[in-house]
Order: C-alpha cells, then structure tokens, then sequence
C-alpha cells in the first residue's frame, strides 16, 4: 500500500475512532478503573513512539543539517509548547466516572472531612459553566493538530521505503483520541449544551488531527529544499509533544491513585512493549538517512 493510501486509512480510522470516543459518554458508562487501564497503556505506548519511533526517525533526517543537535533542541521545544498548552488551557480530564471525584478529592484535599461534599472538577454532580468546553476544545484542537502533524511527517519520513509505515505514532493518536473526544462532550454535557450542539463539536474534532496530518503530508513538498529538515524537526517536535503528554498529562492523573498498581503497572509496561514491537513491522531502513 502506498504511504498516501494508508495515510488516509489512518485518518479515517482515528477520525472514526474519536466520533465513537465523542458519543460514548451518551451511550455507556467507562468504570474508573478501565479509563486508568487506557490511560496506563496509552502513556507507555506514547513514550515509546517517541523513544523507539519519532526520535531515531529525526536524528537520521537531521544528520546533514544539524544532527543530533537539532533534533534534541526540536524535542525540547516541543515538550514546552506542549507543557504550556497544558496550564493555558486546563485539559487535564481524563476521567469520567463518579467514584473518580472522589477519589481524586481524597488524593489531593489535605483538609478532606467524611462530611465534604465531593463538588471536584472531575465529578458531574455540579452543573459546569456552559462556556468550559470552550478552553478545553481549542486547547485540544491544537493538540490534536500536532499529532497530525507527528502522523504526517512519520509517513513523509518514510515515504521511500516500503511496508507498515506509521504504525506506531498511529497507534498511539488513534487510541487517545477517543479520550480527547469524551472529554470535550463530557464537559459539554455537564454545562447544558444540546445534542446537536455536541455532535457537531464532535465532529469538528474528530477531523482536526486528520486536517494535520494530511497539510503537512502534501504541504512540505512546497519547500522541497529544506523538507528533510523540516520533516526531522516536526518528528523530533512531536516526540517532544509525546514525552509531555504522557508524563504531564496521563500518568499523573493514573498515579493519584493507589489502588490497582500492578494492573496500571502492567499496562504501562505493555504500552512500552508494544511500541518496540511494532518496530519489526516498519521497514528495515525506516531509521537510516535517506540518499
């Protein structure tokens, strides 16, 4: 299959997948202890797409116009843009179920008393603002971007070789995505908002990480004299992005938690596990400098 077929095959599927993730909250309720299974398993895959895929993937592209140099000033960049877009926008709400309020009003309350009501961001008894959704959607939308933008130029990285390309950065989008979607509705459901207002809302993000992934898919040809450079610093950029998202974003919210350690553990573990694997399906020489 070629590399711009299987790019739209990708972004079909995660566009498919976080619709579904968007109408979930209407249809069944995720257990706390699923969404931290994700979560777990999702945050091991993200940092090992970016160790095993995105940064050996840079490096080698960087190597005649800056090297390594490059692709780790590019990782930190992205790991700061990603840290900020974080505080600015507040989109730390992966959790949905009703026992997650509590829990997490436990974990972080010093003051916490048997009598107090559990009235936490993450627990649906108190109505939120019904403009919330607002920052949380345009702070994901921009996330979701760059993850396209990571999907994109994995595939116009390895556009000269042939076999599975992508594998792994598409994993890890098409598993988060949904996550991403139940958030947006979650929150606007809580604030009133109607179906059709989240359906349409749902919509328009499912489609922003396919937009990315497809404008820069056929867009860096435009400055066809720097595109390797620029594909090594949008995958050392997006690695950045990852690292950050997995460590800030995931795995603290997994690790306010002291129940179940060894299951979240295990699906850390297997997400790590399962990103080197995916590494025997890519093509041999996806991470050497092309000639």
């Amino acid at each position: 299959m070629s590399p711009t077929l299987l790019l739209i095959v990708y972004c079909l599927a995660i566009a498919g997948f976080s619709l579904l993730g968007g109408l979930l909250p209407s249809m069944i309720r995720m257990t706390h202890t699923r969404t931290q299974v994700v979560m777990s398993l999702v945050s091991g895959l993200m940092l090992g797409v970016a160790f095993y895929h995105l940064l050996p993937h840079s490096a080698a592209l960087a190597s005649e116009s800056g090297g390594v140099d490059t692709t780790v000033w590019w990782l930190m960049i992205g790991l700061i843009v990603m840290l900020l877009l974080l505080r600015v926008f507040h989109f730390h709400q992966h959790d949905f179920s009703e026992e997650a309020g509590a829990q997490h009003e436990q974990a972080t309350d010093h003051h916490h008393t048997p009598a107090h009501d559990h009235n936490h961001s993450h627990s649906h008894d108190q109505p939120v603002h019904g403009l919330s959704w607002v920052g949380l959607a345009l702070g994901l939308a921009v996330h979701t971007l760059i993850d396209g933008v990571a999907l994109g130029a994995v595939m116009h990285a390895g556009s000269h070789a042939s076999g599975v390309l992508g594998i792994g950065v598409f994993l890890a989008i098409f598993l988060h995505k949904p996550l991403d979607a139940m958030s947006i509705v979650t929150v606007m459901q809580a604030g009133g908002w109607s179906k059709g207002a989240r359906a349409t809302t749902n919509l328009v993000f499912a489609l922003m990480c396919p937009l990315g992934a497809m404008l820069f898919f056929f867009g860096v040809d435009v400055v066809a004299a720097g595109r390797d450079h620029l594909v090594a610093v949008a995958l050392a950029f997006s690695a950045g992005a990852f690292i950050c998202i997995a460590l800030s974003d995931l795995l603290p919210e997994v690790h306010f938690h002291s129940h179940d350690r060894g299951k979240l553990t295990l699906a850390f573990l297997l997400g790590i596990a399962l990103a080197y694997a995916i590494g025997s399906v890519e093509p041999a020489g996806i991470h050497m400098a092309p000639h």
